[in-house]
């Protein structure tokens, strides 16, 4: 489709789930806009999903995804904004689905287009028996080693099937596994009939959708340079792409919005999780970072030219989370005098029970939250006057059972173990289900060959 559009504006909405949920609602109300771009997902996000289906059939998706477009679906129906988002998670139908109902308790008549395909749970045991190993990227390991504890497993899709998607005209694009930028570049390649084979412009979409993908993180949010001068954060304004047919494009955000726009903003999020600049690479093109021109062309207005890509890869990358054993971590908080020698103490205590116990663990981490957590031993000594301390310890294991039993033990250190301790910090410690990602590639044409668009009408 060629639309005649001289500027399209793909809005960024969401960066994760459980990104800001005003965002969308200033996006929308806080002027111009044609798409709304929300992403949902990131690679532990499939696995929690799928937990919270295995617990109900009909989880499995970003459930705040559908409050949200009850509340916005007459403005974007009315200001005929599209909303394209890979909130579906492991259950793209259901998400679908509740959208309907979303869409007729706020008045409105919806088109919603199901994107299917991405999950390959179903699917695994067929492919190790036609001889795709699912190796791990970083390991080389077979999945088959570990097939017994896989929990979910999903192939990242292109802008292809939204492409597709939005070619029924609908409100709403639903998707499971898309990748993060496609959000983003699907609609300009919809809008401006942009060729597959067109590298260089896709390419400008793939940098456009990056800036884009995690939401206020390129509009100052979790900026590092002068982050102290960063205005109104408490509003801060999400980036907008202003793109154009030639694959140049404009950041920036609404007008009287927080936060900022500038070339290092941009700099800070183009940089992030890329790997080689060189060879950024996505299901629809592999895009050259090194070649990106950034100028500021006015207030919260920063011009991107010059992207070059080549053509995309014969595989698609899965990513897999499997069950990996089980972990706790408990607290306690000690006070002066002594913090700090009160709480190593205790830690010490801690372990001569367990192993006096007979209990085995992968590993067992104390830190004092506080002082020591986060840079550890290159703090040196606490110095004695610290007015108080975090005794944190968490353990793992390949068995359940030590793991739910040293909950139980770090408990009756207040009363069993050094003075001031000034009582569990919030409930006891729970025993969590660990989840292990495993990265692999598929030939993309026994994953496209798969792909579904659908198209449901409130």
């Amino acid at each position: 489709m060629t639309s005649g559009r001289r500027v399209l504006r793909v809005a960024s909405g969401q960066g994760f789930w459980g990104d800001d949920l005003e965002a969308p609602v200033r996006q929308v109300e806080g002027g111009p806009i044609d798409y709304l771009m929300l992403d949902y997902l990131a690679e532990v996000t499939m696995s929690i999903m799928r937990k919270q289906q295995g617990r109900d059939p009909e989880a499995g998706y970003a459930r705040d995804f559908v409050a949200l477009m009850e509340r916005i679906f007459p403005a974007c129906v009315t200001k005929g904004i599209r909303v394209v988002t890979n909130a579906g998670g492991v259950n793209p139908r259901g998400c679908a689905q509740a959208l309907i109902g979303a869409a007729r308790r706020a008045g409105v008549a919806a088109r919603v287009a199901l994107v299917t395909g991405d999950d390959l749970m179903d699917r695994l045991d067929a492919l190790l028996a036609a001889g795709h190993p699912l190796a791990n990227m970083e390991t080389g390991a077979g999945l088959e080693t570990i097939r017994d504890r896989v929990r979910s497993a999903n192939a990242y899709l292109g802008a292809r099937p939204i492409v597709e998607a939005l070619s029924h005209q609908p409100h709403v694009v639903v998707t499971g596994r898309a990748s993060d930028a496609a959000l983003t570049y699907a609609p300009m390649i919809h809008e401006f009939g942009w060729k597959w084979d067109d590298h260089d412009r896709i390419s400008s979409g793939v940098v456009a959708g990056h800036i884009n993908e995690c939401g206020a993180q390129s509009t100052g949010g979790n900026s590092m340079p002068e982050w102290w001068t960063v205005p109104d954060l408490a509003t801060v304004g999400f980036p907008i792409i202003e793109a154009e047919p030639s694959g140049e494009f404009v950041v920036t955000k609404h007008p009287g919005s927080g936060g900022r726009v500038d070339r290092r903003t941009v700099t800070e999020q183009l940089v992030y999780e890329i790997g080689d600049p060189k060879r950024y690479i996505t299901p629809d093109a592999v895009a050259d970072f090194t070649t990106i021109g950034l100028e500021e062309i006015g207030p919260d207005r920063v011009r991107v030219r010059g992207v070059k890509g080549t053509p995309p890869p014969d595989h698609l990358k899965v990513s897999v989370a499997y069950q990996n054993g089980w972990k706790a971590v408990g607290t306690l908080t000690y006070t002066w005098p002594d913090a700090a020698e009160k709480a190593r103490a205790a830690a010490r205590v801690l372990r001569e029970r367990l192993d006096r116990l007979g209990l085995r663990f992968e590993a067992v981490r104390t830190e004092l939250v506080g002082w020591d957590s986060t840079h550890g031993h290159l703090v040196g000594e606490p110095p004695a006057d610290l007015p108080e301390v975090q005794l944190r310890v968490g353990v793992r294991s390949q068995d359940q059972a030590p793991v739910e039993r040293f909950t139980r033990e770090m408990v009756p250190l207040v009363l069993t173990g050094p003075p001031s301790a000034t009582g569990y910090a919030g409930a006891r410690a729970r025993v969590q289900e660990i989840m292990a990602y495993w990265p692999a590639l598929i030939p993309r044409d026994l994953v496209e060959s798969a792909l579904r668009v659908e198209v449901i009408t409130a």
